[in-house]
């Protein structure tokens, strides 16, 4: 009893934080059904979602962040578990050339838009050092990657934080069914690429779909990288959001509060995902039913 206590105890501020967190999501879903009685809204309607539903700049942001969260989800699974196999293969599962890749993971999204605009802007120190070896013959020539419609900038700058991230993310899981049966596999003569592809990977997979689930998520909610590195028009989802939401006109934050809805209704349908491919690795791996 005591045992109960003492960890129920340990949890408040979990169930303190999944509180707020709900009546926060709570608020959201009401305002933006229109019912904010501050404003003199009091009935409930689905015409601020028909509003933002049919904009042509909602059209507009959401295909920005499914790009954006698309494309830096598949590259960043594709390339993190290359490096993680890298690992494996150099039996580098621990020690300090993990605590290296760890450290992108833990830089703030506002410091790698700074890293990004310093090193790959038109005047960045990768154009300047083309410029210096004779590959342009004009620091303008380097190409455009930052503040563009195709947010080139922002992928690049999700994926050096969230290839790290996925490699990590898999490195136990990939190490441990390498070292029993991926091995087993090379002692009955298969190659070792054979064997990572035969063996280690597909075992893998259900971690790598985790972490791509994650970054697509992360990514698709993501306002300080699509706001800092991408193009003014057509803005990203969140950023549109946003803007939305700080227009002078209060009795209009019901439309921002849609856009919001939206990204929020998305959100949890990702999680609830994420939580079904959690319970099918738990079950594959031996730990759940």
């Amino acid at each position: 009893m005591r045992k109960k206590r003492t960890a129920c105890l340990l949890l408040l501020p979990l169930f303190a934080a999944a509180a707020l967190s709900l009546l926060a999501c709570g608020s959201v879903l009401a305002q933006s059904l229109g019912v904010i009685p501050a404003f003199g809204l009091e009935e409930p309607t689905l015409d601020y979602y028909r509003d933002a539903l049919t904009s042509p700049a909602f059209h507009s942001a959401l295909l920005v962040s499914l790009r954006v969260a698309l494309l830096s989800a598949l590259a960043a699974a594709l390339l993190g578990t290359v490096l993680c196999a890298a690992l494996v293969r150099v039996c580098r599962a621990r020690g300090a050339m993990v605590s290296l890749i760890r450290l992108p993971i833990l830089v703030p999204h506002t410091v790698t838009a700074l890293f990004a605009i310093l090193l790959l802007s038109q005047t960045g120190l990768v154009s300047r050092c083309a410029w210096a070896l004779g590959l342009i013959d004009d620091p303008g020539q380097f190409p455009q990657l930052l503040f563009t419609p195709g947010c080139g900038g922002t992928i690049l700058a999700y994926l050096w934080k969230e290839v790290p991230f996925v490699a990590y993310f898999t490195l136990a899981l990939m190490a441990g069914v390498s070292a029993t049966l991926g091995e087993a596999a090379e002692n009955l003569g298969a190659s070792p690429l054979r064997s990572f592809l035969t063996v280690t990977l597909p075992l893998s997979l259900p971690a790598v779909s985790q972490a791509f689930l994650i970054i697509f998520l992360f990514a698709f909610g993501g306002y300080e990288l699509p706001l800092l590195l991408g193009a003014t028009v057509p803005k990203a989802l969140p950023v549109y959001a946003h803007l939305a939401y700080m227009h002078p006109d209060l009795r209009q934050r019901p439309a921002a509060m849609a856009l919001y809805g939206v990204i929020l209704l998305l959100s949890a349908a990702m999680a609830a995902l994420y939580g079904l491919l959690t319970r099918r690795l738990l079950r594959k791996i031996g730990g759940g039913r």
